[in-house]
């Protein structure tokens, strides 16, 4: 039986999916046959109108759907958006290893890749600040709403006063970065100015990568748009532009230029560009496309700018950190930054393919469910974002934490990559490997609070774990020194000797996971707090299936190690498959347990 208040608004909301449907169904339809599959049309139409009156709502009219099938209807369209977005960003992540690879084989651990990896840093850096920190995380809200309550050509007019206000205040600050941009590399790389040929690497390459703020930043509010429209695909698709351009650049450009490395300068300006182009169909498909105007002073825009300034300075308070960190590890010897940069895009893999897709998926839904004042829709699809991304986030962190050397040295030790390198990048990527859980978790938990446009708690929360890792940094980088320092490299000083020791990196590394999983603790105590969360049944049993699949997985992987515990003396080709059977026996451990526990694949489609 279904509940009287929810027949009504259900009835509605699939009658209407089906006419969508049917118009799919007829846009494609050649005109020339149209008379003779009148009948298939005249069917679809019956059983549209009979599946919505009857409750049945499918998209091939055969299950049956409970009481709240709305809220099923909701879990089965951000299931199929985070499939969307994670498949299309498992492609741009293997390809971002693929460049990777490119760059270790083609540059190694060397100054060149140093320098281009702060001068790519520091665009990336104002672009997560101005961008995708604050500006995203106040306009998709904004947006969903006007998209729900306001006409078509509202939201034409919304989305060119936004693209103009953000495009102005972006080609301001580009020309400032051009134009000091020496101020620039010394705020960035301080380590680097004793080192003439390394900081002149910095500038030059920062003179190609600093443009790249302005169109990736424009890209940032075309796939806010399109997530809004729960097109995820096509944002999840752009980073593949970069990608391909830069491994282009690295193994065809770089032998021809007399700075090799400045190829992959080039390469990044010319992606931001294509990357911006890239999208304009979808606008002109969606009828938002049109000029940018200039929009100071319009409604939806100052309400835009004012979520942003608290989400502005917490974007600032973890881009400060991250400014710290750059900082830091420039007065470390020579190849931590790469070192780094390596272990980084390593765990990006699994965060940015489930993590990060979660956390953009949830965004609209959660705001949707606030605006509807469904608190229980609200607390169900949270849960579900949360118990589906510990199902990837804890079996990648072990995975990674015991394969990190098999993978460092099957992927990035070959060509100018030595085994001293994969030793060290294994190092921090084990390290970093422990946060990937908190890290996951605090993407999907944010937007709990960004739905409900409340900017200012998640700023508390930054505050409190900069600090923390400020602290935990210095502490730590210091901890390591003294104790794997020489004497002789002790007697040099605190700053001569950091550049002496290799593996100091190691201490960055940790004190952004114990920060990562302070920041996480502080929002869950505060989202409790809120009250706008109420934990749903079945959390002992999923942990319990989760630590029965986890230990197997484990044993099955540390066996394999055991087995083959050689990996620098061997060849790729014995690497590559000595890692694919790890690999697969691990997942298939994982998976066939989680199975054995009793989950199913529709838990997915639950919430």
């Amino acid at each position: 039986m279904y509940s009287s208040n929810k027949t009504g608004p259900f009835i509605i909301h699939a009658l209407c999916r089906e006419i969508k449907r049917i118009q799919a169904y007829l846009w494609w339809l050649p005109t020339r046959k149209l008379l003779t599959n009148q009948k298939a049309v005249y069917d679809l139409l019956c059983k549209a109108c009979y599946s919505a009156l009857c409750g049945r709502f499918n998209p091939y009219f055969c299950r049956g759907i409970p009481t709240d099938g709305y809220d099923t209807m909701k879990s089965h369209g951000m299931l199929r958006g985070l499939l969307s977005f994670s498949s299309v960003t498992m492609v741009s992540r293997v390809l971002g290893l693929v460049r990777d690879m490119a760059m270790s084989h083609v540059f190694g651990a060397s100054v060149a890749t140093d320098a281009f990896v702060i001068a790519f840093r520091i665009p990336n850096f104002m672009r997560r600040l101005f961008a995708e920190g604050s500006f995203s995380t106040a306009f998709v809200p904004v947006f969903t709403e006007a998209k729900e309550t306001d006409s078509h050509n509202a939201l034409k007019a919304l989305t060119a006063r936004v693209a103009g206000t953000l495009g102005g205040v972006l080609l301001v600050l580009t020309a400032l970065g051009l134009i000091f941009t020496s101020q620039l590399a010394t705020l960035f790389a301080p380590g680097a100015l004793d080192q003439p040929y390394k900081f002149g690497l910095v500038v030059s390459l920062l003179r190609l990568t600093f443009p790249y703020l302005l169109f990736v930043s424009l890209t940032a509010l075309a796939s806010g748009v399109l997530n809004s429209f729960h097109r995820f695909a096509l944002p999840a698709l752009a980073p593949v532009i970069l990608n391909a351009c830069m491994i282009t650049a690295a193994l065809w450009l770089a032998p021809h230029l007399r700075v090799p490395i400045k190829a992959l300068g080039w390469a990044v300006l010319l992606a931001g560009v294509l990357q911006l182009l890239f999208f304009l169909p979808s606008f002109r498909g969606l009828g938002l496309l049109s000029l940018p105007r200039w929009g100071w002073r319009h409604r939806q825009v100052r309400r835009i700018m004012k979520l942003m300034l608290p989400t502005l300075f917490g974007a600032s308070v973890g881009q400060l950190n991250l400014l710290l960190d750059t900082v830091l590890i420039t007065l470390l010897v020579t190849g931590s930054q790469t070192w780094m940069y390596q272990s980084t895009r390593l765990l990006e893999l699994p965060l940015g393919v489930f993590g990060v897709a979660m956390g953009t998926v949830i965004l609209p839904m959660l705001s949707r469910h606030y605006l509807s004042t469904d608190r229980g829709a609200f607390s169900r699809s949270l849960d579900w974002g949360m118990r589906t991304t510990l199902l990837i986030a804890v079996p990648a962190m072990l995975a990674l934490l015991l394969l990190a050397r098999p993978i460092v040295s099957t992927f990035f030790q070959n060509g100018q990559y030595t085994a001293f390198d994969t030793h060290m990048t294994s190092l921090s990527t084990m390290a970093l490997s422990i946060g990937v859980p908190a890290y996951a978790l605090v993407k999907v938990i944010l937007p709990a609070f960004y739905a409900r446009q409340d900017t200012r708690t998640p700023v508390r929360a930054a505050l409190v774990s900069l600090v923390v890792n400020m602290l935990f940094n210095a502490f730590l980088v210091s901890l390591l020194f003294v104790c794997w320092g020489t004497p002789v490299q002790k007697q040099l000083g605190w700053l001569a000797g950091f550049a002496q020791v290799p593996g100091l990196h190691v201490g960055l590394a940790l004190a952004s996971v114990f920060s990562n999983y302070l920041q996480f603790a502080l929002l869950w105590h505060w989202l409790k707090q809120a009250g706008i969360y109420q934990r749903q049944p079945g959390w002992r049993r999923h942990w319990l299936r989760l630590a029965l699949s986890c230990a197997l997985m484990v044993l099955v992987l540390v066996t394999g190690c055991y087995l083959w515990p050689h990996w620098s003396q061997v060849s790729v080709v014995v690497r590559a498959w000595h890692l694919a059977v790890l690999v697969v026996t691990g997942l298939l451990a994982y998976l066939g347990s989680l199975w054995a526990c009793g989950w199913r694949l529709r838990e997915l489609y639950q919430n």
